[in-house]
């Protein structure tokens, strides 16, 4: 029961090491949510949650890996991921200001999620090193500590658990706090499209130098 308890709190911590810090995919997301609503937030975290699920499939078959042995591929993601993140960058300036609920179910943000995170070398960097943990849950480590773990099944629905509550609390958050303040949505919006102006530059710069 114990072991059971701790292979599902793991898999929470790294999912959590995943989906909180600050960052390209953090920035679509709150600037969907500021834009367009707690639902449209939500969806544009559900899409880059998916593309986890993808990541995770691709890892157990070794296909991740790979990447990393072939830097004109490494090359390539990196400016295939710099030109998405510019590209939405500009969206995210050009819309600042003129939000609409009524957009949220268009499905959009789950759309730009998931193609910017399929596409984020970060993200693949993360599979190669602490996502490891849950190809092999009897060594995790997240926000620099060891966390045992022998219920491999238990961890991954710990890991998908903790984004899962990430996506939910963080656009109600901004949505909260958009509600009491008006300039708060634009605000969040030109900052996110600084973040995503900013990761696609320095892709660009690290593809070039690859």
């Amino acid at each position: 029961m114990l072991d059971a308890a701790v292979s599902l709190a793991a898999g929470v911590v790294l999912g959590l090491s995943l989906a909180a810090p600050p960052g390209p995919m953090n920035a679509v997301i709150a600037e969907e949510s500021v834009a367009r609503g707690w639902t449209s937030g939500f969806a544009a975290g559900l899409g880059a949650m998916t593309a986890d699920a993808v990541f995770l499939a691709l890892a157990l078959v070794g296909v991740v890996a790979v990447v990393e042995e072939y830097p004109t591929l490494e090359a390539g993601l990196f400016a295939v991921g710099g030109l998405l993140m510019l590209y939405y960058a500009y969206g995210a300036a050009r819309d600042a200001g003129s939000f609409s609920e009524a957009e949220a179910a268009d499905g959009r943000g789950f759309r730009k999620a998931f193609a910017l995170a399929l596409a984020n070398p970060y993200q693949i960097t993360w599979w190669l090193t602490a996502g490891v943990g849950l190809l092999d849950p009897g060594r995790i480590s997240a926000f620099g500590y060891s966390l045992p773990a022998n219920n491999g099944a238990l961890t991954v629905a710990g890991f998908f658990g903790g984004i899962l509550v990430w996506i939910t609390v963080f656009p109600a958050s901004l949505r909260a706090a958009g509600d009491r303040v008006d300039a708060f949505g634009t605000t969040v919006a030109y900052a996110s499209a600084a973040v995503l102006a900013l990761f696609g530059l320095t892709f660009l710069g690290t593809a070039a130098g690859l």
